[in-house]
């Protein structure tokens, strides 16, 4: 019997958000290897009709959208009622971030379904970052977090840090939270053929106040080199306005679709992420996966992963040492092959698409298998 696998995307998020952004392949990438093993999925999204249209792209994963395009509070409400016989006859609902969570709980708690509430990142101490410890931000998210993972049959999060966090702060919790990273499709972003591009260096990532491009701006301004930056975000055109006589030595590109990044990072000699802090950072794990040196900044969900002189380069997120870590290593060819060569080495160890997707799997086939334990949501 096949088994059925309801996702609800983060709040407000539709496919073709995930499209527009260039991480639709990525993010179906996961559930295209369930369908395989015997899963029937389909995606709660907040897109309008318009997400039909990239039904083609999903390989036969159901879309469950706002298709009589409902104001976000109004489709909330109809949401139970519109996507009713899929909800219904599903084995396991599952989040995919926090945000956005408290709507599956209910629509779990509602048709008795098993719930694995996923989050990649921890939306409460993100909003402690961002507006601060006593912020009404970082108490909503408090709020669903303790709400949502009380109520969840398990609670998935992609870092060891994280799970630790959790089961501090919701005991409750402890013996129902389980790691599972973030992977990367191995096959797909692995070493290329030709030489990479001479003091060329690539930045992945949304252009927000976290990831702290304005450091690596700085850091190459007076170095002979060139810098992409992929992305999309609010600081670029402050940033583009900014440093604009770095033109000619920065390449502003934007979103590009997740299967243009192997052949951009096997043509880039470095990648650097300065970010202030990281949940579990894809692009750095695909551009190792690449065989990439990399350089990250010392900093929460990059210290984890980057090991320093063995796979990449780890250093303060200020301009002057990110300078000078650029500078060892494009002196240094033979530093970067044996950075890469063990970077690599790391990421298909731990985090191959076809390794997670199996864990993914033994969890929700085990949830499935169990059903529904006796519990009650809190909104």
């Amino acid at each position: 019997m096949r088994r059925r696998l309801v996702l609800f995307f983060t709040r407000g998020v539709s496919v073709r958000t995930w499209n527009m952004v260039g991480m639709l392949e990525r993010e179906v990438a996961l559930y295209r290897c369930l369908q395989n093993m015997g899963w029937e999925v389909s995606f709660v999204t907040y897109g309008h009709r318009s997400d039909l249209d990239l039904a083609d792209k999903l390989g036969g994963i159901r879309i469950l959208c706002n298709e009589e395009g409902l104001s976000l509070e109004a489709y909330e409400n109809r949401l139970v009622e519109q996507h009713a016989s899929a909800l219904r006859s599903c084995h396991v609902i599952k989040t995919n971030q926090a945000y956005g969570a408290s709507l599956a709980a209910l629509v779990a708690e509602r048709y008795q379904k098993p719930l694995v509430a996923r989050c990649g990142y921890s939306w409460s101490l993100n909003a402690e970052r961002e507006y601060g410890l006593e912020s009404p931000q970082r108490r909503e998210a408090l709020r669903v977090e303790e709400s949502v993972f009380k109520a969840a049959t398990r609670v998935v999060v992609t870092t060891e840090a994280m799970a630790q966090d959790v089961v501090r702060r919701i005991p409750e919790a402890a013996s129902k939270t389980v790691t599972i990273p973030n992977y990367v499709d191995t096959l797909a972003f692995c070493n290329g053929t030709g030489a990479p591009e001479p003091n060329s260096i690539v930045f992945v990532g949304r252009i927000s106040r976290e990831k702290n491009l304005q450091a690596l701006l700085d850091a190459i301004r007076p170095l002979p080199v060139t810098l992409t930056v992929i992305g999309e975000g609010p600081l670029r055109p402050g940033l583009q306005a900014a440093y604009r006589d770095l033109n000619g030595k920065v390449r502003w590109e934007g979103n590009v679709p997740n299967s243009t990044l192997p052949s951009c990072f096997n043509q880039t000699a470095l990648f650097t992420l300065p970010s202030l802090y990281e949940g579990h950072p894809k692009a750095l794990l695909e551009a190792m996966s690449c065989g990439m040196a990399v350089i990250g900044a010392d900093s929460p969900g990059i210290r984890e992963i980057i090991s320093h002189g063995h796979n990449g380069y780890v250093c303060p997120p200020d301009f002057k040492n990110l300078r000078r870590a650029i500078e060892v290593l494009l002196a240094d060819p033979a530093l970067c092959q044996t950075l890469g060569r063990n970077a690599r080495e790391y990421v298909t160890e731990r985090f191959s698409l076809e390794k997670i997707a199996e864990m993914e799997h033994r969890l929700l086939l085990e949830i499935a298998r169990r059903g529904s334990p006796e519990r009650g949501f809190r909104r």
